[in-house]
This record gives structure tokens, sequence and C-alpha cells, in this order.
């Protein structure tokens, strides 16, 4: 199949630091490029690929001190992909909705994976006015506060199977928090749950430009008055693997609805069990008792943290390997490209010269 992936641009492809979309982005195209599939990325100019690159900014616009809006940036991007929009059999966009309004002539071989948070009451009137364009959700938890939308399936995400390498005897006793610095994402809950329990914590996290308030307030105060907590700030994937592969736990101690959580999956595919705040997706995400364990308030997260810690590690890497690999991810997307109507028509059309000679010769 001739397949374009529309990235986001606010991180390169994959991203040096965090950017759980554009990681995701770069496992699923590179994985249908070694399945033999013609895929072309649009992306930052920095982006790294097997695929054909189309360079839709110089660099990921995070890293351009001169960007103030990316608005702009990205609807140019959306215009350069419907100009070339015919070329492709499927389009797969992953930059929520803002190309919705201009692919309606060929959505039919469109599907948007929706990686954001769906329950804010702004998104509610957009998807009412555009109920026919096909979606794709990354848990089913994500769904919920949705209208009724095309909804073409739930994929959950998954990751290339040596990237982040197995560690079954983790050299050091610490917990681990990674991700973002705001309130939904609980970082205060991880220093809380360490406190307790009387163990190291290491955080690797970014603090956006919209959570520094919260960081100065908040965070970094109890990171300075807790001589156990360390702030390593943000982290590139070798040191990821080093990250999660020597914590004894990974703290998702989350207070929102979490559309997936990635790094879920990154702790477990380094043999790390989680403990993990029932929110949102992580019911969907976390075996509970195999791969982690699921928790509903903070005495439970104290009380449970040694059942985590006692978890089989290889246990942990085994359910990464049943249901979170990239590979998996490529044939379930594969299955709803195969699926969508202007596909059917396209390999219907193109059956159709071949069985009407077929049928000529017959008669003949």
């Amino acid at each position: 199949m001739k397949i374009a992936q529309i990235a986001p641009l606010a991180e390169r492809v994959p991203p040096k630091l965090y950017g759980g979309t554009e990681r995701i982005v770069s496992y699923l195209t590179e994985e249908l490029v070694r399945q033999g599939h013609d895929v072309t990325l649009f992306a930052s100019g920095d982006s790294l690929t097997k695929a054909k690159l189309v360079p839709c900014s110089e660099v990921a616009l995070r890293l351009n001190a001169a960007v103030s809006d990316p608005i702009p940036h990205l609807a140019a991007m959306i215009e350069e992909v419907r100009r070339h929009a015919q070329e492709f059999d499927v389009l797969h966009f992953h930059i929520e909705f803002l190309h919705f309004p201009l692919i309606r002539d060929f959505a039919d071989r469109t599907v948007t994976t929706l990686h954001g948070r769906l329950d804010l009451p702004d998104l509610q009137p957009f998807y009412r006015a555009f109920p026919e364009i096909p979606v794709v959700s990354i848990s089913n938890d994500q769904r919920q506060p949705m209208p009724p939308v095309n909804w073409r399936g739930t994929v959950y995400h998954g990751l290339d199977e040596n990237v982040l390498p197995f560690t079954e005897k983790p050299h050091s006793g610490y917990l681990a928090f990674l991700g973002r610095i705001s309130p939904e994402k609980g970082a205060d809950r991880a220093i809380e749950i360490a406190d307790r329990v009387g163990m190291r914590l290491k955080i690797a996290a970014k603090v956006d430009t919209q959570d520094k308030c919260y960081w100065q307030t908040v965070i970094e105060p109890m990171v300075a008055s807790h001589p156990n907590v360390e702030y390593m700030g943000e982290i590139d994937e070798r040191e990821k693997a080093d990250f999660l592969g020597n914590a004894a736990a990974m703290l998702f101690p989350i207070d929102w609805p979490e559309p997936f959580g990635l790094v879920m999956i990154e702790s477990m595919a380094c043999g790390t069990p989680v403990l993990a705040f029932r929110c949102g997706s992580a019911p969907e995400v976390i075996d509970d008792g195999v791969s982690g364990i699921l928790v509903d308030t903070m005495p439970e997260a104290i009380e449970k943290l040694e059942a985590v810690l006692s978890l089989d590690r290889r246990k942990v890497r085994g359910a990464f390997e049943r249901r979170f690999t990239a590979e998996r991810m490529t044939q379930d997307y594969l299955e709803i490209y195969r699926n969508l109507p202007g596909v059917c028509r396209q390999a219907a059309a193109a059956h159709a010269p071949e069985e009407e000679s077929i049928a000529l010769k017959v008669a003949w």
C-alpha cells in the first residue's frame, strides 16, 4: 500500500527527548516500511526515517526559538498533504482535528488517531460537526466523553521490541517517575509515596511552559525538601533504558483520564512493574497482578507497593511482548486501513477489469 503518515511538528520523528505521539508515529512508520509498504512521512525536517520524508518545517517547532505559534506551520503542512492526497491509498493523521474541514473530499481514505484527551467541553461541538471522519482511539476509556463519531477501532500503542531491553536484575533500588511535570501526572503523589515507604525516587520529566508555575510552587520545593528525591530533567531514549531498567518499580500516580500512558509500556518493556492509579486507560494497559498493580487511593498505593516490588520481571516483559509491540500495533492499523470505504472501493475497482477479462474468456 502507498501510505502517508502525517505527524505533529512539535517534535521530530522520533523525538530527541519527550514526545509520545511522535515516538509512536516513528515506530508505526518504520514497521510499515519493514513490512514492504511504500510510506511517506510528513514531519519536521530533522526527522529520521527509512520512509520518504516530506519536511514541513526546518526543525521540530519546540526546538525553534523563532516559532511562537505552531498553527500556521500545521496549516501549511495540511495544505501540502492535501495537494498530494491522490498519490496515496491511505492517509493517516496524528495531528488531532485541525485538518478535518480540508479532507472531506477524500476522508474515506483517511484515518485520524486521536492521541489527546477528549473530555474537554470545547471539543464536543467540533466532533459533532464532523461525524463522518474516520477516527481511531488509543484506549476504550478515551472514547467515553465523545459524541457519536465514526470510530474505526481502538489501537493500543506498541514499541519496537529492541529499543528498551529487558533488565532482569536492576542494580539500583529506586522508584521511577517518567514523563511530564503537571498536576494531573501526580509527581507530588510519587514524592509522597517514596517518602512514606522510605525509598529513593528519581524523576525524569520535562516542564512545559504552562506548567512552570506548578513546578516552581509545588514540585520544586518538594524535591528540595526530600533528600531521597532526585530530579533529572528530560532524558533521551538511551538514558531511558537505563533509568527504567534499573528501577525497582515505576510510579504512575495519575489524576486524570489518561488516553494511553506510553510510559507504562516503556516500563514493562524493561521488565519494571508499574504501580498505577485506576484512572483513564490504566486498567486496559496494566494486567493487574502481572505487569503491575492498580490502586485507587494513596493509602492503598503505599500498602500495595511491596506487592509491586515482588512481581516477576520476566512476566512483566512477557505482558509487553504479548500486547504492546510495534508489529502488533501495525497489524491492527493495516486492518483498519484495508477496511476504509475508499480503500475497499479502490480494491474492488482494481479487481474489476481482471474479473471482466476472465468472464469474457469463459464466454468466448
